[in-house]
């Protein structure tokens, strides 16, 4: 019988093990329960054909928490990059465009351009710092009487009423980043923060292709086009540097569940959760006794801790009975629908991109010729449709990590958008044409491909969350977006990881900060646990 002292946490995702590591490290006793037979969640490495491993969901790192990685010392567990610093080669109807940050490395850019992207570049990683900085802080409750203007600088005149809600610590902390940007930069983050790129992209620049590639990193994994609003916030959320992780994703994850296990956590993966358990105090206030398993095994825990996406927790394995009408609501319409689909060749040889040089071919190379061709690409799942002309992040991680194919063979990698979770007809049907399609544009870049195409799979929306039970197939648990994000991820009443439920937290990617292989979700719900927070 498991001690009800335990703390379980559903799901070995990436959160889920920087939780549990952390909560054993704090001496708590925890079991983690895997529904799948290897831990990682979505951030997996594994064979999809005979000699060819490949990074099942993300293929690149490039934001995952420095404080957990030093303080669960990863590298010591086996956590190493095959390359960081990757650069970005961009195709589209003329040569290759290299980029490298705010530097142009190769192609036919103006010296206009040249300086309108180190400015741009420049002021996106500050915003972008200004938003890291809050990963490792716990979110604050906005109370009755806050005023949002008191935020962002208002003075006197613009007070909302006689006795203001003091300001929140965190929220305050918030705020005082923002000052620290300056006036000029905060002005400029409240004029651009819910554009959309394509209209910022089109004023500051004149070569296409540069427009596209920059383009490519506010709409990547979203349900958005150029033209939708706050892609340019979104943006910020791939502004790091990007890393090909040795052995795969896989060996992230792997390197987080030995510091798990090493710091006394029990891990058991064939173990898919059925159910939370629920009992009704004296009072008649309910809290959590404990979780049952799908084989009917039931254990139990005064604290369970999700790392499942918020709709699968509150309304499958909790059950909507348990929850307050208007708080069920809210997770109804929390969006959660995936619109990326992601895919695996293996090939006998090394694809020739054409006009990419040789060494430029384990960079990461995407394919959005242009802002046109990208929301173009976008306008059919706007009526459930795929993209017959898709838009690609490309890897060749093999090139960097040989380990991972057959000697004299390559693993291509590529995010393939737009794959609409709930296409009209179904996946079934559609993931051959969308094949096909997405075979189209690749060899219209790299004519000689399918001569070298010995297997190949595609998941769609719908396969990753099959595979990876994350609802719509999602890989960031929903929407990062200004009405998703902080002190309002998942939904108001949950965004602290404390839930309306005594004994239950969240601790995935639904939460704040959002997707991404980070860990700060799971490093913030221990916190919050170990604070013995309630919402």
């Amino acid at each position: 019988m498991t001690d009800p002292g335990t703390i379980v946490i559903v799901g070995g995702g990436h959160n889920g093990l920087v939780c549990a590591a952390s909560l054993a490290r704090a001496g708590r006793k925890v079991l983690v329960l895997e529904a799948a037979d290897q831990v990682g969640g979505a951030a997996v490495t594994r064979e999809f054909s005979p000699g060819f491993r490949v990074s099942s969901g993300a293929h690149l790192l490039h934001a995952l928490d420095p404080v957990v990685e030093r303080t669960l010392k990863l590298a010591s567990h086996g956590h190493a990059f095959a390359r960081t610093g990757l650069n970005t080669v961009a195709l589209g109807a003329g040569d290759p465009l290299i980029l490298n940050g705010a530097q142009v490395l190769a192609g036919e850019v103006s010296a206009t351009d040249r300086l309108a992207l180190a400015q741009y570049v420049s002021r996106q990683r500050r915003y972008a710092a200004l938003l890291a900085r809050q990963h490792g802080r716990i979110p604050s409750r906005l109370g009755a009487g806050f005023s949002v203007i008191r935020l962002f600088g208002g003075g006197a005149n613009n007070r909302i009423t006689e006795n203001p809600a003091p300001m929140p610590w965190s929220l305050a902390k918030f705020a005082f980043d923002l000052r620290r940007l300056g006036r000029a930069d905060m002005r400029e983050l409240l004029r651009v923060g819910t554009m959309p790129l394509y209209d910022l992209l089109e004023d500051r620049f004149e070569n296409a292709q540069l427009k596209g590639a920059l383009a490519l990193d506010g709409v990547l994994g979203a349900r958005l086009g150029p033209r939708s609003g706050q892609t340019f916030f979104t943006s910020l959320q791939r502004a790091g540097a990007y890393g090909l992780p040795r052995g795969g994703m896989g060996t992230v994850t792997g390197a987080l569940a030995i510091a798990a296990r090493a710091a006394g956590a029990e891990i058991r993966v064939s173990s898919p959760v059925a159910s939370i358990r629920v009992a009704t105090r004296e009072d008649g206030g309910e809290h959590v006794t404990g979780v049952v398993l799908e084989s009917g095994e039931e254990i139990a825990a005064v604290t369970v801790v999700s790392n499942a996406d918020p709709k699968t927790t509150f309304l499958k394995l909790l059950g909507a009975r348990h929850l307050d009408a208007e708080f069920v609501r809210r997770v109804q319409h929390f969006r959660t629908e995936g619109c990326a689909a992601k895919l695996h060749l293996a090939l006998d040889g090394v694809p020739q991109f054409r006009g990419v040089p040789s060494a430029q071919l384990g960079e990461r190379v995407i394919i959005a010729p242009d802002l046109g061709y990208i929301e173009a690409a976008f306008n059919p799942a706007k009526y459930r449709e795929f993209s017959p002309a898709p838009v690609l992040e490309i890897t060749v991680p093999s090139l960097h990590d040989p380990g991972l194919a057959p000697p004299g063979k390559q693993v291509l990698s590529a995010v393939v958008q737009y794959a609409p979770c709930d296409l009209a007809g179904g996946w079934d049907a559609g993931r051959p044409r969308f094949l096909a399609a997405t075979l189209d544009v690749l060899t219209r870049y790299a004519p000689g491909l399918r001569a070298q195409i010995l297997d190949a799979e595609l998941l769609t929306p719908v396969d990753l969350e099959r595979e990876f039970r994350i609802t719509g197939g999602h890989w960031h648990h929903g929407e990062l977006a200004l009405d998703q994000f902080m002190m309002l991820r998942p939904v108001q009443g949950a965004a602290q990881y404390a839930t309306p439920l005594e004994g239950l937290f969240l601790c995935g990617a639904g939460s704040h900060p959002g997707g991404g292989v980070m860990g700060s979700a799971g490093r913030n719900a221990a916190r919050v646990v170990l604070a013995g927070r309630r919402t």
